[in-house]
């Protein structure tokens, strides 16, 4: 893989890291409030606690395979694939039925990301 394709891969590994840490650690923050435009009322039930800590693990694994399919395994390049199509499908749907900036905050940097595996 190339250099640039691990740069990106990487910072899409690291976002997905940061919206876990949102969601399982800072589920009730100001930022966290923001990020997902909920208010502080909805981020303390428990039942919402329980939701994000949950996607919180699965984005959390995202990252772990990303950084997984960069530096460990025999098929790297297409393992990345894999999870960057799966983030972009994920981000597209959330588009369609969330926000609409979706696609780009969390899309986005796995679509460069896709696009450098398959031309540089």
């Amino acid at each position: 893989m190339a250099i640039v394709s691990m740069i990106f891969t990487l910072i899409v590994a690291l976002e997905f890291f940061y919206i876990m840490y949102l969601e399982t650690i800072a589920t009730t923050s100001d930022t966290t409030s923001r990020v997902f435009n909920m208010n502080k009322d909805e981020l303390e039930r428990k039942s919402t606690k329980v939701l994000f800590k949950n996607q919180g693990i699965y984005n959390g694994l995202i990252g772990v395979g990303l950084l997984y399919s960069t530096f460990f395994a025999t098929a790297s390049l297409e393992i990345t694939r894999l999870l960057l199509i799966y983030i972009i499908l994920v981000a597209l749907y959330g588009s369609v039925t969330s926000s609409k900036k979706i696609i780009l905050t969390q899309g986005g940097p796995a679509i460069i990301a896709l696009i450098t595996t398959l031309f540089l």
